[in-house]
């Protein structure tokens, strides 16, 4: 028996002025210890080698399953995580291995909004001391005028100037979430990661939180990666959406493509559980999945999707599909997308 061995050929992306954050090939393992000795006896893939463009302005939602890596794409970007392998270009420099001191003035221009409005901001500390805290630490600000800078990010988020002497625990959590992107704002970043901001968040209270941040965007010509598992919430933000499966991006595209026309299976799976409005499209065929998802550990050779794929075929179970397409175009890593 032959064995096939394919490495996707990235899609063409050229470098232009518009250009704010390029991935090449990014990989972030996690290593699997056992024994009393704690040997490295295999490798948790998360992320497996990721190529992406984001462009200055733009939103790209990055949206999957649980597990596929979303989150560790983000923290990984921000070099909260230590990247395996790959690069991290910010505006055309490469930022994949620098230090903590280097890194220290580039927490000035990338800030991230996590996930937990609750957890993430100290229940020790003042909203005022919170949002004080980024500023004296980077001196962005001096004792005379940082009160002041609280006042207007207060403003910015739709929290009354004097909730300021509140603590965390005295807040909803929508109004959690307004002060955890205030103190992403504190720095005046150009580069903001949003770990799924909403999905714990009431739905109404989604809409608001979604609504301040395209407003704040505009306001300050923001550039946001927008991660996220829920179709809705992807479709009312991003410019453009980015699909991950174990580890991979299997599509890309304007959201008009993706919600148009998905050419992945998986991302027509994904697009068939969410619920359509019109009472006449709710008869429509049903994609069917099957099983549960691989372990990043240990992921299916050939295509990831293809023990799960309702439209299999041999070719998948061997060879790796590449991520084709044009960068101002629809990409999808599937034999017979096109």
């Amino acid at each position: 028996m032959i064995e096939l061995e394919s490495m996707p050929l990235p899609v063409s992306r050229p470098d232009t002025a518009d250009t704010l954050l390029r991935l090449d090939g990014l990989k972030t393992y996690y290593p699997i210890r056992k024994g009393l000795l704690g040997r490295v006896k295999g490798h948790v893939k998360a992320v497996d080698g990721v190529s992406l463009d984001i462009r200055q302005g733009e939103t790209l939602g990055l949206v999957g399953e649980s597990g596929c890596g979303k989150s560790t794409i983000g923290r990984t970007i921000l070099r909260l995580e230590q990247s395996t392998g790959g690069v991290i270009r910010y505006r055309g420099e490469d930022i994949t291995h620098y230090s903590t001191s280097k890194m220290r003035p580039m927490r000035t221009e990338m800030q991230m909004i996590f996930q937990d409005p609750f957890s993430s901001l100290n229940p020790w500390m003042r909203v005022r001391d919170i949002l004080k805290e980024p500023m004296i630490a980077h001196d962005k600000a001096s004792s005379a005028t940082v009160d002041a800078e609280v006042d207007r990010l207060l403003d910015a988020v739709g929290i009354p100037r004097a909730y300021k002497e509140r603590y965390a625990h005295e807040f909803s959590g929508g109004q959690r979430q307004r002060i955890g992107i205030a103190r992403a704002l504190a720095l005046n970043p150009k580069f903001i990661v949003c770990d799924e901001p909403v999905s714990a968040l009431d739905v109404s209270i989604q809409a608001q939180v979604l609504n301040l941040l395209k407003q704040l965007q505009k306001d300050m010509g923001l550039t946001y990666l927008f991660i996220a598992h829920g179709l809705g919430a992807v479709k009312y933000i991003s410019t453009r959406i980015a699909v991950m499966y174990l580890g991979k991006v299997v599509e890309i595209g304007t959201k008009e493509e993706i919600f148009r026309a998905p050419k992945h299976p998986y991302t027509q799976i994904l697009l068939n559980a969410y619920p359509v409005p019109n009472p006449h499209l709710r008869g429509r065929e049903k994609i069917v999945v099957q099983g549960d998802v691989p372990s990043p550990a240990n992921p299916p050779s050939g295509c990831r999707f293809h023990t799960r794929c309702p439209f299999v075929q041999d070719r998948c179970r061997q060879e790796e599909p590449a991520l084709l397409g044009g960068i101002d175009g629809h990409a999808a890593a599937c034999h017979y997308a096109f």
